[in-house]
């Protein structure tokens, strides 16, 4: 262990002006605080706040940061209280601690409420100090190193997988590169033990086979560049098991056909000696194509800046090269803590490496539940960057993946609400257009926009999805409130009673509601009936009419929803309630149809002979005698289903989509279900004013020569 009188000189090498009284303070209240305890592996517990304060240390931290790493696990795991440290140690220490403390907590089972609301927590604390997250990750970095000591390999898996998606990306999002390496190989090595030792045996025969390949390549390197007036420090390294296999995972290939399993590191003097080097090294060695990175004028949203490049260098060898200086390279090993800007208890949150938590507290305000707060957190973490700009070419990081409505809420949640269609380079692109490096994105906008819940299934960025859930949460409450609203309207009018808010209004309380608007939304979900709500305003009542509770269920819900709603040309409805097409028949205006009240769902519109009626016949007296409206002066399209048989034969289907357009039809979808060398069977949904006009379309169809048959398919 880590003596007492050592721990101070560690940091009075780097800060002569530490208070050394707080650091031996912390050393012995810690010390005694922990008392007889012990650790998994037998040590005594104290070397464990000890081994976290030598891993700060390393980093050239203050002394308020050593003296949180000592006292971390005493609130936790002592009889110590945090109003205590605050008066032992001042407020400064006793807030680290107590934001250290509440990370702990989150080592609980990931389904837990309680974990995510600690975690939760967290993110406000690191929002105000980031080296709450510091102490944290060394914390968890000791516990990692000490692992295999645990003997319940069901904790140690739990431990290894909480590491793998909270810690590492944690470490990774402030820079520091050497501590997310670490905690992801340890992490994998218990959670893939398999694979593990399957590239760990490659990399030594590698190593064994390979020779002094590192020897002779720093040696060629070393020449070359001291021939241009470069004084280079040049170092190899083999890749870390873990990114090795992440690679492979990613990228589907083999451990052979890796360009990139022995790297090598050349430091420069400055920016222009990084570019001068690249040019010497392509110069020398081919390099490979699409493997050329440069991070130097679009450094990574952590800060990290280098130039990669891969090329097939001595022996056939493929090797990477990672240009940088000596600056650059602090920054990458350690991230935030090589450029510290904690002086004097004075602190920054600003620059873009930190942009991420920023986006994390927007998360935060947008979450209804820990829970979805901890899912969208990992997605927002837990994800490699591509790094696409704007047209005014500020640089935006986003996960692998992203798509343009991911970009869209990247550059601002406004934007993202507003966003219609996108620009990739000067190609218009659908909204789903996944991104790719470098790419110039310009975003579309309407004031009339609103996110569509659609847009959840392919976006992939935590931020962006917590604002299209709040908004779609949003907007369900206003159709139940409708609803709601509309279903007591009707149940008033069937008994006859002259409809009116004030008598609800006094019946909240009896509800335990407090709004107006809640009432009717809780009418609205089912999970208060009309009849309910008659018998409490109207003790003794005797109902006359028939009700139709829906009962309680959420249903699947779309924004458009509500904008057509109104929109929807039938005639027969009560303004607000909710209106549904059926898929099983799929009406279209012409049809004859019939209403049907859905269980959490509202009005289910069918054609009068669907076939799913006839399982309903028993409630009949639930259903609505609907019809169409004439439509207005912009109708709206409906989908059409058609079943085609047509000659397998070049041009056949460009000659029916050529059809489909003459006679203004827009096809939304199109499906081959069977297929051989003479005829294909396939489905087409068209986009049709009504009946009449699918009915043209089927005729034209009918004549193409390729066809063989049309039918209208139902469902």
């Amino acid at each position: 262990m880590i003596r007492q009188f050592e721990l101070v000189e560690m940091v009075r090498a780097y800060d002569p002006q530490v208070d050394e009284s707080l650091l031996n303070r912390a050393y012995v209240f810690s010390m005694k605080a922990h008392g007889s305890q012990t650790r998994a592996s037998g040590d005594p517990y104290f070397s464990h706040p000890l081994e976290v304060a030598g891993i700060l240390t390393g980093m050239r931290l203050d002394g308020d940061t050593i003296a949180t790493a000592l006292l971390h696990d005493t609130v936790e795991d002592t009889v110590a209280t945090i109003e205590e440290i605050e008066e032992l140690f001042g407020d400064n220490v006793a807030r680290l601690v107590d934001g250290v403390t509440k990370l702990s907590r989150i080592e609980i089972p990931a389904e837990s409420h309680v974990q995510a609301e600690n975690f939760r927590k967290f993110v406000l604390a690191m929002s105000n100090d980031i080296r709450v997250l510091l102490v944290k990750l060394a914390d968890r970095l000791h516990n990692m190193r000490t692992l295999h000591h645990i003997d319940d390999p069901e904790k140690r898996h739990r431990i290894a997988l909480e590491t793998m998606e909270i810690y590492a990306p944690l470490a990774e999002r402030i820079g520091m590169r050497e501590m997310q390496d670490e905690l992801e190989d340890i992490a994998f090595r218990e959670l893939n033990p398999e694979a593990y030792e399957s590239i760990t045996a490659r990399m030594a025969f590698l190593r064994k086979e390979g020779g002094n390949i590192e020897r002779t390549v720093i040696s060629q390197l070393s020449k070359a560049l001291k021939e241009f007036g470069i004084k280079p420090k040049i170092s190899g390294r083999e890749k870390r098991p873990y990114s090795i296999w992440k690679k492979m995972e990613r990228y589907h290939i083999s451990f052979e056909q890796l360009t990139d399993v022995m790297a090598f590191r050349i430091i420069v003097k400055d920016i222009p000696a990084c570019y001068q080097t690249l040019g010497i090294v392509h110069g020398k060695w081919p390099m490979i194509p699409d493997r050329f990175k440069d991070y130097i004028s679009t450094p990574k949203g952590n800060n990290y800046r280098s130039i990669h490049t891969s090329v097939i260098g001595p022996e056939r060898q493929r090797i990477e090269i990672q240009i940088r200086t000596q600056e650059m390279h602090d920054i990458a090993e350690l991230g935030v803590a090589a450029h510290w800007k904690y002086k004097q208890g004075a602190k920054s949150m600003d620059g873009s490496q930190y942009r991420w938590l920023r986006e994390l507290l927007e998360i935060l305000e947008q979450a209804s539940s820990p829970e979805e707060f901890l899912e969208h957190t990992k997605l927002a973490m837990f994800q490699d960057q591509v790094f696409c700009f704007t047209p005014k070419g500020d640089l935006i990081s986003l996960p692998r993946g992203s798509t343009v409505v991911d970009f869209a809420y990247a550059v601002h949640t406004d934007v993202g609400d507003s966003c219609v269609g996108a620009k990739v380079n000067g190609r218009m692109v659908p909204l789903r257009h996944q991104l790719q490096n470098g790419d110039q994105v310009e975003i579309l906008r309407s004031e009339a926009q609103r996110p569509s819940p659609r847009w959840e299934s392919f976006v992939i960025t935590g931020k962006a999805r917590s604002a299209i859930r709040r908004f779609v949460r949003n907007r369900q409450r206003e159709e139940y409130q409708l609803l709601g609203r509309s279903i007591l309207e009707k149940a008033f009018q069937q008994e006859e009673l002259d409809f009116a808010e004030e008598p609800l209004t006094d019946a909240l309380s009896k509800f335990r509601l407090e709004k107006l608007g809640d009432l009717y939304i809780h009418v609205g979900q089912g999970l208060l009936s009309e009849t309910q709500v008659l018998r409490t305003i109207f003790p003794g009542i005797e109902i006359k009419g028939d009700h139709f509770a829906i009962p309680p269920a959420i249903r699947e819900w779309d924004a458009e929803d509500v904008d057509k709603r109104h929109a929807v040309p039938i005639k027969g409805l009560t303004p607000g309630m909710a209106v549904h097409l059926a898929d099983c028949c799929n009406p279209l205006p012409g049809d004859r149809i019939v209403g049907v009240i859905e269980p959490g769902q509202g009005v289910m519109v069918h054609t009068i002979d669907c076939e799913a009626l006839a399982d309903q016949s028993e409630t009949q007296e639930g259903w609505l005698d609907l019809a169409w409206q004439p439509q207005s002066e912009k109708p709206d399209f409906y989908a059409g289903r058609l079943k085609l048989l047509a000659a397998n034969e070049a041009g056949a289907l460009a000659g029916m989509t050529t059809v489909v357009a003459k006679h203004s039809g827009n096809i939304s979808n199109l499906k081959i279900t069977t297929r051989d060398p003479d005829f294909f069977t396939f489905e087409m949904d068209v986009e049709v004013l009504d009946v009449k006009h699918l009915t043209q379309i089927m005729t034209a169809l009918r004549a193409n020569h390729a066809v063989t048959s049309v039918e209208r398919l139902r469902g």
